[in-house]
């Protein structure tokens, strides 16, 4: 009872309830921004929260990154272009549903699937903190490798009715991801000795290259895109299709609490594997890509549900579970704080305040995502001859902002031509986008596991763990066969 009263008066002021909700107003704002990652966002309000008090600044941070999340679902709906990279799965049905006049129904169900995903991931977090980090412990090279393979996959999920299409562009997109120096030998590779590709390939401006500029490319060349109107005040999300989709959700944010709780994995890969597993087990899975409201509700659930779960490698053993987690294990160090198993011992009235603080905020999410809908949803009544100029001013800032380097413009470009390319020829961007993710994290993964076992191949066999994925894979790849020798029968 003592700790009790003492986290009430911890969490209870003004300045905590304050600090919440302009977060996550400033998250979604800018998760909405093409170009404006959350990453961005929290690096940036980190040096503001030096002379706040520690729960406050927290909750701060917490707030934009809750925010941020679902922030980048709004124009991914609307206008085909992901504000953050976790939110590039979601425009798979979410767009194509604004385009059948479902914009509404689209963004109501992706906040919906927010909110519960991230109160499922927040209750993750404060109690199965310590076992899922226990869990996340036991990870080494060989079972990472392992669970990269059973992601790889989602390709067969993905590609549609062509396998062979699907397996080209998630290779394409591995190859990419390889551009840059050697990790061990520091050689370059695929650079043609251009020094601007020696960092590897951005992120930000393949995924707004892919996603955004083929929709630019295709309306100034077919002069027709002006007739598909956007409508944002349609239809709600009725109870039954809600009701319909929270098995997806529930599943979705269990995803993403297991990859969120092992460190590095990422929102992004949690969101395309909740829609891989929606896809496979859904009735409707032939509409998925085409405006299926299952999809948008994986995806939404499989990213967020990563946010509260990142936080448990971090609280319970000192280790950020991707990288805005690390720009708060700073903010917790500014404030003499350090996580791990004795913050538990020493300041357990804190935590729990930053507990009660972490639920509140999804409330908080409820309310702006529905404020957000109503304003944001008014870029759908804007005429596409004035909309897209304006799109491709943020994406040209966007690439830009990342590095202040005029390359990533002509990346973006690049990679505009490519996504053109390939919606014109039926090749899906997903298993591109998956292979260019994955890519780095497998290759990294498969030569630590080398090196650890002296290039004895039983260290891929090495555990429990690494057999439950191996078997997860096999499994996967005889279901998504089968599944693609049935649709090609019929």
């Amino acid at each position: 009872m003592e700790n009790f009263s003492e986290v009430l008066a911890l969490f209870f002021v003004w300045d905590n309830f304050i600090a919440i909700a302009i977060g996550v107003f400033l998250g979604v704002v800018i998760g909405a921004i093409p170009g404006l990652t959350t990453t961005m966002a929290v690096a940036l309000a980190l040096p503001f929260t030096f002379s706040m008090e520690p729960v406050s600044a927290i909750l701060l941070l917490v707030g934009i990154y809750k925010g941020g999340m679902y922030g980048g679902s709004i124009t991914a709906i609307l206008i085909r272009t992901p504000g953050t990279p976790a939110s590039a799965c979601t425009l798979l049905d979410g767009y194509p549903m604004a385009q059948n006049g479902e914009a509404k129904k689209a963004l109501k169900m992706s906040l919906y699937s927010s909110v519960v995903a991230d109160i499922i991931s927040n209750i993750a977090l404060i109690f199965f903190a310590a076992y899922l980090a226990k869990i996340a412990l036991n990870f080494g090279a060989p079972e990472f490798f392992w669970l990269i393979c059973f992601s790889l996959t989602i390709i067969v999920s993905l590609s549609g009715a062509s396998i062979l299409k699907g397996f080209l562009a998630a290779t394409l997109g591995i190859m990419i991801s390889l551009i840059g120096l050697d990790p061990v030998y520091g050689s370059q590779r695929f650079t043609f000795d251009d020094y601007n590709l020696m960092d590897g390939i951005s992120f930000v401006p393949l995924l707004i290259g892919l996603f955004a500029i083929p929709e630019v490319i295709d309306f100034y060349q077919r002069k027709v895109a002006s007739k598909i109107v956007i409508n944002a005040s349609g239809k709600e999300v009725s109870w039954s299709e809600f009701k319909r989709c929270f098995k997806t959700i529930v599943r979705g944010s269990f995803i993403g609490v297991i990859i969120g709780a092992i460190p590095g994995s990422g929102a992004t890969a949690a969101a395309f594997i909740s829609y891989s597993e929606a896809r496979r087990k859904s009735p409707n899975r032939e509409n998925f890509g085409k405006g299926e409201i299952e999809g948008v509700a994986a995806a939404e659930a499989g990213n967020n549900g990563v946010a509260g779960a990142t936080m448990i490698p971090l609280l319970s053993l000192g280790i950020p579970g991707d990288v805005v987690t690390a720009i708060i294990l700073g903010a917790f160090m500014v404030h003499g704080l350090t996580p791990g198993p004795l913050m538990f011992q020493d300041n357990l009235s804190l935590i729990y305040a930053l507990f009660i603080g972490i639920m509140v905020s999804s409330l908080f999410l409820l309310v702006v995502g529905l404020g957000a809908i109503k304003y944001f949803s008014k870029i759908a009544d804007i005429p596409k001859e004035i909309l897209f100029p304006i799109i491709v001013m943020f994406c040209v800032y966007g690439a830009y902002a990342v590095n202040n380097n005029t390359f990533d413009i002509w990346l973006m470009m690049g990679f505009g031509v490519l996504g053109y390319i390939f919606n014109k020829t039926g090749i899906a961007t997903a298993p591109f986008l998956i292979g260019f993710i994955l890519g780095p994290m497998f290759e990294d993964n498969l030569r630590r596991s080398l090196l650890i076992g002296n290039y004895d191949m039983s260290i891929f066999f090495r555990g429990p763990i690494a057999w439950f994925f191996i078997t997860l894979t096999i499994v996967s790849i005889i279901f998504s066969v089968k599944r693609w020798l049935s649709y090609r029968n019929k």
